[in-house]
């Protein structure tokens, strides 16, 4: 197949080429994908190999945020003598370094690429586990902390835009999602094997993900979309051409992107108060809007808290601990399974109605225990509200709704039975999905900025719900988790009514409608 390439000449293509099936003489031998839709493909060994490498940092991510402090708590105290006050500094200093972090993400990626950004915050990683390994005193777990935390907090925007900018559109949410399946893979392995190892051989394990990805970096591909927009369009052709496939056509999907970049390169210089234009302004509603809500839903103070939480509720703390571990990488899995099958927005508001039901029956059985007659009946409220509850209820006429989808639907007429679960319906959609659309609706002038701001917003808003819990439940314990009911059910709205669809759209096309001036300013430029 001959590959027409974008590096010479004048491109006629629009902005945004509409899908079909390729002209004459598109056909290709072998692997080729050349009689499907423009940025439809199937997954390549380089594909999924760069996904994998990328996600390295994502369980990097679970490993430091979760599952490591939990079980090295005892340990760590016992071995250097630390107060509980001293070692809730070393828990939540990983917070202040992501912010750090965060702050320089988007400009670090934009400078540096995807790739260098991975390697860049890697090295931060792997000095703060040894800093962690060998510390004799305070002081040097909590530099150790804050190191891990500056490198979580570019890992926590690059990897999803990474992927998300590699991959064809009928892959990219199930292979984006794969970045929360990770986290929640090192938080739950890390965990487990914090019971069998002391804490100094659990910071060591803790580099070998770094390692892998800071070996394996060299041997994938880089971003093609930072490759045009740093005017690199060979080298963007090149990489294209190894994430589809040798016999893969690439032309139109490469054009696509040359074209696209130029304009938005074109209409104006990207600073961080750009963003805050009218024009950007859906984009970064969605974005920042969903980081917040996320947050403010209180998954971390209950990840954060668990065993208290169970505990308080009359349940052992170790058990509640186990069963979330249990139900998140099912769900996740599952959300990853879903994510380009039934769409975006249908996973986002099954996850949003689950998680505002679960802290409403969290808040009953706290209720509960203040009534003699019903007080037996607060731990079971827990159980199902933090794990899960059995809804049963007929389908409509008109065949399965969007929850009986998830779950795999039923005929007319039928009952199901819906099991939806705290935690679970977290890591269905709420978890990962948030991170899918940041990687999504910004354009590739303004990610940087945006990037930024969105993932800034996310950690801060974790610091304030991990901060301001224990003070909350001393107020009103009931009453907190009502609030992050009703945070919950204002998700559930917020999406209904102003997070777009983005399965099976290119980047330019879902950028071009969440920012519809950029693409009529076009017309306007010489």
């Amino acid at each position: 197949m001959v590959k027409e390439s974008i590096g010479d000449g004048q491109l006629s293509s629009p902005l945004i080429v509409a899908d079909k099936p390729c002209e004459n003489g598109c056909s290709g031998g072998g692997g080729g994908r050349g009689g499907e839709e423009m940025g439809v493909s199937s997954a390549t060994s380089v594909l999924v190999l760069s996904t994998l490498i990328a996600v390295c940092g994502s369980y990097v991510f679970g490993t430091a945020m979760v599952g490591y402090s939990s079980p090295a708590e005892s340990g760590i105290m016992d071995e250097l003598g630390l107060s509980l006050a001293e070692y809730s500094v070393f828990g939540s200093i990983l917070t202040i370094g992501a912010m750090l972090g965060a702050i320089s993400s988007g400009r670090i990626a934009d400078l540096i690429g995807r790739r260098g950004a991975m390697g860049f915050s890697e090295v931060f990683c792997l000095m703060g586990w040894l800093a962690v390994v060998f510390s004799k005193d305070a002081w040097w777990l909590d530099f150790g902390r804050l190191l891990i935390g500056c490198g979580m907090g570019l890992l926590s925007y690059v990897v999803p835009v990474y992927i998300a900018e590699i991959t064809p559109k009928n892959l990219r949410g199930g292979f984006t999602t794969v970045h929360q399946l990770m986290i929640c893979c090192g938080a739950s392995i890390t965990f487990l094997l914090g019971t069998l190892v002391n804490w100094r051989i659990l910071a060591l394990i803790g580099t070998i993900p770094c390692l892998i990805q800071v070996v394996g970096l060299p041997f994938i591909p880089e971003s093609p979309r930072w490759l045009a927009r740093s005017g690199r369009w060979r080298d963007c052709e090149a990489a294209l051409q190894r994430l589809r496939g040798e016999n893969a056509f690439i032309s139109q999907e490469a054009a696509e992107i040359k074209d696209y970049t130029e304009t938005l390169q074109r209409l104006s210089e990207a600073t961080v108060l750009d963003l805050f234009q009218w024009t950007y302004a859906r984009s970064l509603i969605v974005g920042v809007g969903l980081m917040v809500l996320q947050q403010f839903g209180g998954v971390n103070a209950i990840v954060f808290y668990a065993s208290a939480i169970f505990i308080s509720a009359g349940f052992s703390g170790h058990v509640g601990s186990i069963a979330m571990v249990a139900v998140q990488i099912p769900m996740t899995t599952l959300g990853t399974i879903l994510m380009d099958k039934s769409g975006r927005r249908p996973l986002l508001l099954a996850s949003a109605a689950g998680t505002c039901l679960g802290c409403f029956f969290v808040g009953i059985s706290f209720l509960m225990q203040g009534h003699q007659g019903w007080k037996e009946l607060g731990p079971i409220f827990a159980l199902l509200g933090v794990l899960g509850w059995d809804l049963y209820k007929p389908l409509p006429k008109n065949g399965a709704s969007f929850m009986n989808i998830i779950v795999g639907g039923c005929g007319s007429g039928s009952h199901s039975f819906e099991t939806m679960i705290y935690d679970g319906a977290f890591s269905l959609g709420m978890g990962g999905i948030p991170w899918v659309i940041m990687s999504e609706i910004f354009p590739i002038n303004m990610k940087g900025s945006a990037g930024s701001l969105v993932t800034l917003v996310s950690w801060l808003g974790s610091w304030i719900i991990s901060y301001a819990f224990n003070f909350l439940m001393k107020w009103s314990s009931a009453g907190t988790f009502f609030i992050f009911s009703s945070i919950c059910g204002i998700t559930v709205l917020f999406v209904a009514k102003l997070v777009p669809e983005t399965k099976g759209r290119t980047l330019e096309e879902i950028q071009a409608s969440m920012n519809p001036l950029s693409a009529k300013n076009k017309h306007s430029i010489p």
